[in-house]
């Protein structure tokens, strides 16, 4: 039998929980340890949707990248919120919640290495080592990696592509593409990063209208490839972990969750 404290220890060992920044939330946050799992659903985030999926499978854990509780907000769990009603339904259908967060964007195998790894970029290397951890692997959010020399416009149909956004935004630096930094989900701050990297070309998303202005005038091409795309590439990850490591329980990745917006 498998247990969700025993996956919590799994995911532990994977992904350390206390690498996670401090503003987050990350870790075991629904649920009794000792229940059992014989499936379990995984998702980029546990929406209202999600929730609804786990329960038509049959799931007793969702494991996500995104907290299902978060920052101060939650003073009371009623179905008068939005997160207050989520945690009801998880709690009334007997579903626990595991969610690794920024601790996942910085471990190797992690958020960053699957969204290099996805767009193609050889030579993986981290963008900005934050430390390691205690068994002295390195940790740090965002990684560079090599692609074939071609125009940023090129590139970017192909980012596109491959991640399924919706749409991007970009700036042209006035370099071709070579030499590519990426981070998953909101890392326009690390743009300095990049480019003491000698990175020409910055993929992430959530780029404020100033940071594209400021790419534009450091020589950095910038590609906002929105925040669902970059990050849900590690949802594959997480199921195959969960699948080799627990292999008596059912691991699927949701089929319901997708990109919040659209583009005109």
């Amino acid at each position: 039998m498998t247990t969700v404290g025993e996956v919590y220890t799994f995911l532990q060992k994977k992904a350390p929980f206390e690498l996670q920044e401090g503003f987050d939330n990350s870790g075991f946050l629904v649920g009794r340890k000792g229940a059992e799992v014989t499936k379990i659903l995984v998702a980029l985030d546990i929406t209202d949707t999600v929730i609804r999926e786990a329960i038509m499978q049959g799931a007793q854990l969702i494991v996500s990248h995104h907290p299902v509780i978060f920052g101060d907000s939650v003073k009371s769990v009623t179905d008068e919120t939005v997160t207050g009603q989520k945690l009801l339904a998880l709690a009334e259908n007997r579903i626990a919640a595991i969610c690794a967060h920024t601790n996942l964007d910085a471990v190797e195998d992690g958020v960053n290495d699957a969204l290099a790894l996805r767009l193609g970029l050889s030579d993986i290397g981290q963008l900005k080592q934050e430390g390691v951890d205690d068994q002295g692997r390195p940790y740090g959010i965002g990684r560079i990696g090599f692609v074939p020399q071609q125009s940023l416009y090129d590139f970017a149909l192909t980012v596109k592509e491959l991640l399924g956004s919706n749409g991007i935004r970009l700036v042209d630096g006035g370099k071709p593409v070579h030499l590519v930094a990426v981070g998953g989900g909101s890392c326009s701050s690390m743009m300095e990063d990049a480019i003491a990297q000698g990175c020409d070309t910055f993929v992430t998303a959530d780029v404020k209208y100033s940071a594209f202005l400021e790419a534009k005038a450091m020589g950095l091409n910038l590609i906002d490839a929105g925040h669902f795309p970059t990050e849900n590439v590690v949802c594959p990850v997480l199921q195959e972990w969960l699948s080799k490591q627990f292999p008596e329980v059912a691991v699927t990745i949701s089929k319901r969750h997708k990109e919040v917006f659209s583009y005109l």
